[in-house]
């Protein structure tokens, strides 16, 4: 029983940092608008500010099969893989676009002192209701 014991601790403490890295840290997702768009019917823009602390990142994501988006940083230094690309640094003023069916890799704070912000604009179905999904 006693090696029994051990041997579930010992896989608790490797496999829990994996575990962790699946969690959203010192980050805030905030939806700052959402407009119906007059011209193209059943489509939306929507606006999501992603604020980062330092050393804040979310776990690895997809986003609705509808979702064009385009995010720029507004403040610090992101970093950003998407699919199976090279994982980027983004600074302030710079841009990404993501399409329908990218899988958003990597979405962190470059900075482990400094403040991190990116404004995502989303077009999407009006419908959908999760803009963030868990990688699967």
């Amino acid at each position: 029983m006693r090696k029994l014991a051990i041997g579930l601790l010992c896989a608790t403490l490797i496999t829990g940092p994996v575990a962790a890295s699946d969690e959203p840290y010192n980050a805030k997702v905030t939806v700052v608008f959402d407009h119906a768009l007059p011209n193209v019917p059943g489509k939306s823009m929507r606006g999501v500010l992603v604020e980062y602390g330092p050393g804040g990142h979310n776990p690895s994501h997809t986003h609705p099969k509808s979702a064009f988006i385009y995010a720029t940083v507004i403040e610090g230094s992101i970093k950003s893989q998407i699919n199976d690309g090279p994982v980027k640094v983004y600074k302030t003023g710079e841009n990404w676009i993501e399409v329908p069916g990218d899988h958003h890799r990597v979405s962190a704070n470059a900075s482990d002192s400094d403040p991190a912000k990116i404004l995502a604009v989303f077009v999407l179905d009006t419908t959908a209701t999760e803009m963030v999904l868990p990688a699967k």
